[in-house]
Protein backbone atom coordinates (compact mmCIF):
# COMPACT_ATOMS: atom_id res chain seq x y z
CA UNK A 1 0.00 0.00 0.00
CA UNK A 2 1.53 3.53 -0.61
CA UNK A 3 1.23 6.88 1.18
CA UNK A 4 -1.11 8.08 -1.12
CA UNK A 5 -3.24 5.16 -0.69
CA UNK A 6 -3.22 4.75 3.07
CA UNK A 7 -6.34 5.51 4.99
CA UNK A 8 -6.35 8.49 6.60
CA UNK A 9 -7.56 9.02 10.70
CA UNK A 10 -11.19 9.65 11.30
CA UNK A 11 -9.98 11.73 14.03
CA UNK A 12 -6.28 12.47 13.02
CA UNK A 13 -5.61 14.73 16.48
CA UNK A 14 -7.29 12.37 18.67
CA UNK A 15 -4.97 10.19 21.44
CA UNK A 16 -4.54 7.12 22.13
CA UNK A 17 -6.42 5.85 25.33
CA UNK A 18 -2.50 5.39 26.70
CA UNK A 19 -1.82 8.94 25.47
CA UNK A 20 -4.72 10.47 27.08
CA UNK A 21 -3.46 11.60 30.48
CA UNK A 22 -7.50 12.64 31.73
CA UNK A 23 -10.88 10.81 31.05
CA UNK A 24 -13.17 12.62 28.86
CA UNK A 25 -16.32 12.61 31.36
CA UNK A 26 -13.98 14.27 34.31
CA UNK A 27 -12.14 16.34 31.38
CA UNK A 28 -15.50 18.32 30.64
CA UNK A 29 -15.85 19.07 34.28
CA UNK A 30 -15.42 22.78 34.73
CA UNK A 31 -14.09 23.99 38.22
CA UNK A 32 -17.00 25.50 40.42
CA UNK A 33 -17.12 29.50 39.40
CA UNK A 34 -18.35 30.56 42.80
CA UNK A 35 -15.59 28.48 44.91
CA UNK A 36 -12.63 29.85 42.07
CA UNK A 37 -13.63 33.15 42.34
CA UNK A 38 -14.34 32.88 46.64
CA UNK A 39 -10.51 31.66 46.54
CA UNK A 40 -9.33 34.32 44.01
CA UNK A 41 -10.49 36.94 46.33
CA UNK A 42 -9.24 35.42 49.69
CA UNK A 43 -5.81 34.89 47.68
CA UNK A 44 -5.67 38.39 47.63
CA UNK A 45 -6.66 39.38 50.24
CA UNK A 46 -3.88 37.38 51.55
CA UNK A 47 -1.56 39.06 49.87
CA UNK A 48 -2.49 42.04 51.58
CA UNK A 49 -5.13 43.35 48.53
CA UNK A 50 -8.35 45.19 50.68
CA UNK A 51 -10.79 43.16 48.47
CA UNK A 52 -14.16 42.71 49.08
CA UNK A 53 -15.47 39.13 48.08
CA UNK A 54 -18.96 38.48 46.91
CA UNK A 55 -18.24 35.14 45.42
CA UNK A 56 -18.87 32.39 48.35
CA UNK A 57 -22.59 31.27 49.23
CA UNK A 58 -21.81 30.63 52.72
CA UNK A 59 -23.71 32.49 56.11
CA UNK A 60 -21.10 34.68 57.57
CA UNK A 61 -22.11 33.11 60.89
CA UNK A 62 -20.68 30.76 63.25
CA UNK A 63 -22.31 27.03 63.37
CA UNK A 64 -24.76 27.66 66.84
CA UNK A 65 -22.65 26.97 70.60
CA UNK A 66 -24.85 23.76 70.99
CA UNK A 67 -24.13 22.25 67.81
CA UNK A 68 -20.42 22.79 68.27
CA UNK A 69 -20.64 21.09 71.27
CA UNK A 70 -22.61 18.06 70.56
CA UNK A 71 -19.79 17.26 67.95
CA UNK A 72 -17.19 17.65 70.85
CA UNK A 73 -18.88 15.19 73.01
CA UNK A 74 -18.71 12.67 69.98
CA UNK A 75 -15.25 13.59 69.12
CA UNK A 76 -14.77 11.82 72.80
CA UNK A 77 -17.10 9.34 71.86
CA UNK A 78 -15.07 6.07 70.61
CA UNK A 79 -18.29 4.48 68.94
CA UNK A 80 -17.61 7.79 66.46
CA UNK A 81 -13.94 6.39 65.57
CA UNK A 82 -15.43 3.48 64.09
CA UNK A 83 -16.96 3.27 60.84
CA UNK A 84 -20.96 3.51 60.92
CA UNK A 85 -23.85 3.10 58.06
CA UNK A 86 -23.14 4.49 54.60
CA UNK A 87 -26.81 5.49 54.50
CA UNK A 88 -26.64 7.67 57.75
CA UNK A 89 -26.69 7.24 61.48
CA UNK A 90 -30.05 6.01 62.57
CA UNK A 91 -30.41 8.92 64.85
CA UNK A 92 -29.72 11.33 62.53
CA UNK A 93 -32.03 9.32 59.86
CA UNK A 94 -34.82 9.72 62.64
CA UNK A 95 -33.90 13.29 62.72
CA UNK A 96 -34.27 14.29 59.10
CA UNK A 97 -37.45 12.65 59.21
CA UNK A 98 -38.70 14.73 61.76
CA UNK A 99 -37.58 17.76 60.42
CA UNK A 100 -39.19 16.98 56.96
CA UNK A 101 -42.34 16.55 58.35
CA UNK A 102 -41.83 19.79 60.67
CA UNK A 103 -40.53 21.93 58.27
CA UNK A 104 -42.27 21.37 54.81
CA UNK A 105 -45.17 18.48 55.81
CA UNK A 106 -43.73 15.99 54.04
CA UNK A 107 -44.31 12.42 55.60
CA UNK A 108 -41.53 10.28 55.01
CA UNK A 109 -39.97 6.93 56.80
CA UNK A 110 -35.79 6.65 57.56
CA UNK A 111 -35.78 3.96 54.24
CA UNK A 112 -36.46 6.93 52.03
CA UNK A 113 -33.30 8.91 53.44
CA UNK A 114 -30.16 8.71 52.51
CA UNK A 115 -27.25 11.56 54.27
CA UNK A 116 -24.79 12.48 51.71
CA UNK A 117 -21.33 14.65 52.27
CA UNK A 118 -23.23 17.93 51.71
CA UNK A 119 -25.77 18.64 49.09
CA UNK A 120 -23.58 18.27 46.27
CA UNK A 121 -23.26 14.83 46.90
CA UNK A 122 -26.76 14.37 47.50
CA UNK A 123 -27.53 16.05 43.62
CA UNK A 124 -24.65 13.90 42.43
CA UNK A 125 -26.08 10.85 43.79
CA UNK A 126 -29.52 11.36 42.82
CA UNK A 127 -28.72 12.06 39.32
CA UNK A 128 -26.40 9.01 38.78
CA UNK A 129 -29.15 6.81 40.02
CA UNK A 130 -31.99 8.36 37.90
CA UNK A 131 -30.10 8.97 34.76
CA UNK A 132 -29.07 6.48 31.66
CA UNK A 133 -26.94 7.75 29.25
CA UNK A 134 -28.67 10.46 26.65
CA UNK A 135 -31.43 10.99 29.18
CA UNK A 136 -32.27 14.97 29.27
CA UNK A 137 -32.71 16.80 32.41
CA UNK A 138 -34.82 20.33 31.82
CA UNK A 139 -32.86 22.52 33.77
CA UNK A 140 -34.27 26.11 34.64
CA UNK A 141 -31.96 29.16 34.14
CA UNK A 142 -29.76 30.89 35.48
CA UNK A 143 -28.68 27.55 37.58
CA UNK A 144 -26.64 26.78 40.39
CA UNK A 145 -23.17 26.40 38.55
CA UNK A 146 -23.10 22.44 39.69
CA UNK A 147 -25.93 21.06 38.40
CA UNK A 148 -25.21 20.91 34.65
CA UNK A 149 -21.56 19.40 35.55
CA UNK A 150 -23.29 16.85 38.03
CA UNK A 151 -25.63 16.09 35.46
CA UNK A 152 -23.46 15.53 32.49
CA UNK A 153 -20.92 13.46 35.05
CA UNK A 154 -24.33 10.75 35.81
CA UNK A 155 -24.40 10.63 31.95
CA UNK A 156 -27.23 12.85 31.52
CA UNK A 157 -27.77 16.03 29.07
CA UNK A 158 -28.79 19.10 30.13
CA UNK A 159 -31.40 21.44 28.47
CA UNK A 160 -31.40 24.78 29.82
CA UNK A 161 -34.96 26.51 30.04
CA UNK A 162 -34.41 30.42 30.27
CA UNK A 163 -35.86 32.76 32.87
CA UNK A 164 -34.81 36.66 32.68
CA UNK A 165 -35.52 39.21 35.43
CA UNK A 166 -39.03 40.26 33.25
CA UNK A 167 -40.45 36.84 34.49
CA UNK A 168 -38.99 37.22 37.95
CA UNK A 169 -36.33 34.21 37.13
CA UNK A 170 -39.25 32.29 37.40
CA UNK A 171 -40.14 29.53 34.24
CA UNK A 172 -43.38 29.03 33.77
CA UNK A 173 -44.89 24.86 32.79
CA UNK A 174 -45.37 26.48 29.17
CA UNK A 175 -41.92 26.61 28.83
CA UNK A 176 -41.00 23.26 30.58
CA UNK A 177 -43.11 21.80 27.97
CA UNK A 178 -41.92 23.49 25.19
CA UNK A 179 -38.52 22.05 26.16
CA UNK A 180 -39.87 18.44 26.60
CA UNK A 181 -38.86 15.87 24.23
CA UNK A 182 -39.16 12.02 24.29
CA UNK A 183 -35.68 11.91 25.78
CA UNK A 184 -36.85 13.92 28.42
CA UNK A 185 -37.00 12.21 32.25
CA UNK A 186 -36.10 14.35 35.22
CA UNK A 187 -36.73 18.31 35.87
CA UNK A 188 -33.86 19.95 38.45
CA UNK A 189 -36.40 22.45 40.61
CA UNK A 190 -34.85 24.77 43.04
CA UNK A 191 -36.51 27.46 44.87
CA UNK A 192 -35.94 29.58 46.83
CA UNK A 193 -32.88 29.62 44.04
CA UNK A 194 -29.22 29.68 43.72
CA UNK A 195 -28.03 32.32 41.81
CA UNK A 196 -31.54 34.88 42.03
CA UNK A 197 -32.93 34.74 44.72
CA UNK A 198 -36.25 33.90 43.80
CA UNK A 199 -39.14 32.02 45.07
CA UNK A 200 -41.61 30.28 42.96
CA UNK A 201 -45.20 30.80 44.21
CA UNK A 202 -47.35 27.92 45.37
CA UNK A 203 -49.41 28.09 42.75
CA UNK A 204 -46.56 27.66 40.13
CA UNK A 205 -45.03 24.79 41.91
CA UNK A 206 -48.31 23.04 41.80
CA UNK A 207 -48.90 23.80 38.43
CA UNK A 208 -45.20 22.66 37.62
CA UNK A 209 -45.49 19.45 39.59
CA UNK A 210 -48.91 18.64 38.21
CA UNK A 211 -47.72 18.99 34.61
CA UNK A 212 -44.42 16.63 35.52
CA UNK A 213 -47.08 14.14 36.92
CA UNK A 214 -48.94 14.37 33.64
CA UNK A 215 -45.96 13.69 31.69
CA UNK A 216 -44.66 10.61 33.75
CA UNK A 217 -41.45 12.93 34.67
CA UNK A 218 -39.00 12.82 37.68
CA UNK A 219 -38.34 15.84 39.68
CA UNK A 220 -35.28 16.40 41.90
CA UNK A 221 -36.04 19.61 44.14
CA UNK A 222 -33.52 21.06 45.73
CA UNK A 223 -34.79 22.72 49.12
CA UNK A 224 -31.19 23.77 50.62
CA UNK A 225 -32.57 27.61 51.06
CA UNK A 226 -36.46 26.70 52.62
CA UNK A 227 -36.09 28.88 55.39
CA UNK A 228 -34.36 31.62 54.24
CA UNK A 229 -36.83 33.72 52.75
CA UNK A 230 -38.19 37.20 53.62
CA UNK A 231 -40.91 39.62 53.75
CA UNK A 232 -43.24 36.79 54.21
CA UNK A 233 -42.87 34.44 51.45
CA UNK A 234 -42.96 30.75 51.91
CA UNK A 235 -41.21 27.99 49.72
CA UNK A 236 -43.56 25.20 50.07
CA UNK A 237 -42.35 21.52 48.68
CA UNK A 238 -43.76 20.62 45.67
CA UNK A 239 -44.34 17.05 46.36
CA UNK A 240 -46.38 18.20 49.35
CA UNK A 241 -48.71 20.40 46.72
CA UNK A 242 -48.61 17.13 44.30
CA UNK A 243 -48.82 14.30 46.96
CA UNK A 244 -48.91 12.44 43.59
CA UNK A 245 -45.44 13.20 41.98
CA UNK A 246 -44.13 11.72 45.94
CA UNK A 247 -43.09 8.65 44.16
CA UNK A 248 -40.87 10.30 41.35
CA UNK A 249 -39.83 13.06 43.23
CA UNK A 250 -36.35 12.87 44.86
CA UNK A 251 -35.85 15.94 47.58
CA UNK A 252 -32.43 17.30 48.39
CA UNK A 253 -31.59 19.31 51.39
CA UNK A 254 -29.30 19.89 54.47
CA UNK A 255 -27.71 21.71 57.39
CA UNK A 256 -25.13 24.03 55.55
CA UNK A 257 -27.43 27.44 54.87
CA UNK A 258 -29.86 26.83 58.03
CA UNK A 259 -27.38 26.66 60.77
CA UNK A 260 -24.62 28.22 59.18
CA UNK A 261 -22.39 24.56 59.13
CA UNK A 262 -21.19 24.56 55.35
CA UNK A 263 -17.86 23.37 56.34
CA UNK A 264 -19.60 20.19 58.40
CA UNK A 265 -20.72 18.56 54.86
CA UNK A 266 -24.10 17.18 55.87
CA UNK A 267 -26.73 17.14 53.27
CA UNK A 268 -28.88 14.15 51.89
CA UNK A 269 -31.58 13.10 49.68
CA UNK A 270 -35.03 11.98 50.61
CA UNK A 271 -37.35 9.89 47.79
CA UNK A 272 -38.64 6.17 46.71
CA UNK A 273 -36.75 3.78 48.72
CA UNK A 274 -35.93 1.89 45.79
CA UNK A 275 -34.02 4.94 44.60
CA UNK A 276 -32.48 5.93 47.91
CA UNK A 277 -31.19 1.75 48.45
CA UNK A 278 -29.50 2.35 44.75
CA UNK A 279 -28.15 5.96 45.80
CA UNK A 280 -27.00 4.34 49.19
CA UNK A 281 -25.01 1.53 47.11
CA UNK A 282 -23.14 4.19 45.24
CA UNK A 283 -22.04 5.79 48.21
CA UNK A 284 -21.14 2.66 49.74
CA UNK A 285 -18.67 2.72 47.57
CA UNK A 286 -17.75 5.79 46.87
CA UNK A 287 -17.57 7.59 50.19
CA UNK A 288 -19.37 5.38 52.85
CA UNK A 289 -20.21 7.31 55.61
CA UNK A 290 -20.26 11.01 56.26
CA UNK A 291 -17.96 11.54 59.38
CA UNK A 292 -20.12 10.72 62.50
CA UNK A 293 -18.94 13.95 64.46
CA UNK A 294 -20.41 15.86 61.66
CA UNK A 295 -23.46 13.69 61.69
CA UNK A 296 -23.35 13.85 65.29
CA UNK A 297 -23.49 17.51 65.35
CA UNK A 298 -26.60 17.90 62.26
CA UNK A 299 -28.59 15.26 64.99
CA UNK A 300 -28.26 18.44 67.53
CA UNK A 301 -28.88 20.94 64.88
CA UNK A 302 -32.24 19.44 63.80
CA UNK A 303 -33.38 18.20 67.01
CA UNK A 304 -33.12 22.28 68.14
CA UNK A 305 -35.38 24.95 67.16
CA UNK A 306 -34.79 27.22 64.65
CA UNK A 307 -33.42 30.33 66.41
CA UNK A 308 -30.59 30.51 64.57
CA UNK A 309 -32.07 30.60 61.08
CA UNK A 310 -33.82 33.54 61.69
CA UNK A 311 -31.12 35.32 63.20
CA UNK A 312 -29.34 34.83 60.22
CA UNK A 313 -32.89 35.74 58.26
CA UNK A 314 -33.24 39.06 60.29
CA UNK A 315 -29.52 39.93 59.32
CA UNK A 316 -29.94 39.04 55.51
CA UNK A 317 -33.21 40.34 55.09
CA UNK A 318 -31.52 43.82 55.98
CA UNK A 319 -28.64 42.99 54.12
CA UNK A 320 -30.52 42.28 51.23
CA UNK A 321 -32.33 45.70 50.91
CA UNK A 322 -29.35 47.79 51.35
CA UNK A 323 -27.42 45.89 48.68
CA UNK A 324 -30.71 45.92 45.90
CA UNK A 325 -31.00 49.52 47.25
CA UNK A 326 -27.37 50.53 46.07
CA UNK A 327 -26.82 48.71 43.26
CA UNK A 328 -30.39 50.22 41.78
CA UNK A 329 -28.15 53.36 42.35
CA UNK A 330 -26.18 52.35 39.54
CA UNK A 331 -26.84 53.49 35.50
CA UNK A 332 -26.70 50.95 33.66
CA UNK A 333 -27.75 47.89 36.30
CA UNK A 334 -31.08 46.25 36.75
CA UNK A 335 -31.32 44.34 39.94
CA UNK A 336 -34.59 42.99 40.97
CA UNK A 337 -35.44 41.73 44.85
CA UNK A 338 -34.65 38.34 45.68
CA UNK A 339 -37.36 36.92 48.08
CA UNK A 340 -35.05 33.73 49.22
CA UNK A 341 -31.64 33.23 49.88
CA UNK A 342 -28.65 35.57 50.34
CA UNK A 343 -28.16 36.57 46.65
CA UNK A 344 -28.81 39.03 44.21
CA UNK A 345 -28.34 38.43 40.34
CA UNK A 346 -28.49 42.23 38.71
CA UNK A 347 -28.11 42.55 34.87
CA UNK A 348 -25.15 44.43 33.98
CA UNK A 349 -26.11 44.54 30.51
CA UNK A 350 -26.30 48.08 30.40
CA UNK A 351 -23.15 48.63 31.34
CA UNK A 352 -21.39 46.10 28.64
CA UNK A 353 -19.37 47.78 25.38
CA UNK A 354 -18.99 51.23 27.49
CA UNK A 355 -15.93 52.45 28.36
CA UNK A 356 -15.03 51.99 32.24
CA UNK A 357 -12.31 53.30 34.02
CA UNK A 358 -10.17 53.31 30.72
CA UNK A 359 -11.44 49.61 29.75
CA UNK A 360 -14.40 48.46 27.92
CA UNK A 361 -15.69 45.30 29.09
CA UNK A 362 -17.97 43.31 26.18
CA UNK A 363 -18.77 40.29 28.44
CA UNK A 364 -20.06 40.04 32.02
CA UNK A 365 -16.88 37.80 32.66
CA UNK A 366 -14.78 40.84 31.56
CA UNK A 367 -17.02 43.09 33.93
CA UNK A 368 -16.53 40.88 36.30
CA UNK A 369 -12.59 40.93 36.16
CA UNK A 370 -12.36 44.70 35.66
CA UNK A 371 -14.64 45.29 38.58
CA UNK A 372 -11.84 42.89 40.96
CA UNK A 373 -9.03 44.77 39.37
CA UNK A 374 -10.33 47.95 39.82
CA UNK A 375 -12.89 48.28 42.67
CA UNK A 376 -11.25 44.86 44.30
CA UNK A 377 -14.40 43.48 44.62
CA UNK A 378 -14.81 39.94 43.68
CA UNK A 379 -18.38 38.94 41.92
CA UNK A 380 -19.21 36.34 39.99
CA UNK A 381 -20.25 36.28 36.02
CA UNK A 382 -23.66 35.22 35.06
CA UNK A 383 -21.67 32.95 32.41
CA UNK A 384 -20.86 30.94 35.40
CA UNK A 385 -24.59 30.36 35.52
CA UNK A 386 -25.90 29.58 32.38
CA UNK A 387 -27.05 33.66 32.06
CA UNK A 388 -24.16 36.05 30.37
CA UNK A 389 -25.19 39.66 31.01
CA UNK A 390 -25.08 39.62 34.84
CA UNK A 391 -23.26 39.11 37.98
CA UNK A 392 -23.89 36.88 41.14
CA UNK A 393 -23.43 38.64 44.52
CA UNK A 394 -24.08 36.61 47.91
CA UNK A 395 -24.75 39.26 50.95
CA UNK A 396 -23.66 36.75 53.04
CA UNK A 397 -21.01 38.91 54.59
CA UNK A 398 -20.63 41.72 56.64
CA UNK A 399 -22.96 45.36 57.00
CA UNK A 400 -20.21 47.47 56.77
CA UNK A 401 -18.09 45.55 54.16
CA UNK A 402 -21.26 44.90 52.16
CA UNK A 403 -21.73 49.14 52.04
CA UNK A 404 -18.24 49.55 51.21
CA UNK A 405 -18.10 46.92 48.13
CA UNK A 406 -20.82 48.28 46.73
CA UNK A 407 -19.96 51.93 47.37
CA UNK A 408 -16.52 51.18 45.49
CA UNK A 409 -18.60 49.77 42.63
CA UNK A 410 -20.97 52.65 42.29
CA UNK A 411 -17.71 54.73 42.39
CA UNK A 412 -16.17 52.32 39.48
CA UNK A 413 -18.89 51.79 37.60
CA UNK A 414 -20.73 55.24 37.61
CA UNK A 415 -17.65 56.12 35.32
CA UNK A 416 -19.50 54.03 32.55
CA UNK A 417 -19.88 56.57 29.39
Amino acid sequence: MTAASAPESAHPTEPSPTERRISRRVGAIAESATLAVDAKAKALKAAGKPVIGFGAGEPDFPTPDYIVEAAIAAARTPAMHRYTPAGGLPALKEAIVAKTARDSGLQVTAGQVLVTNGGKQAVYEALATMLDPGDEVLLPAPYWTTYPEAIQLAGGVPVPVVADEQSGYLVSAAQLEAARTPRTKVLLFCSPSNPTGAVYPAEQVEEIGRWAVEHGLWVLTDEIYEHLTYGGVTAPSMPVLVPELAERCVVVNGVAKTYAMTGWRVGWMIGPADVVKAATNLQSHATSNVANVSQAAAVAALAGDLSAAATMREAFDRRRQTIVSMLREIPGVACPEPQGAFYVYPSVKGLLGRPIGGRTAETSAELAELILEQAEVAVVPGEAFGTPGYVRMSYALGDDDLVEGVSRMQRLLGQAG
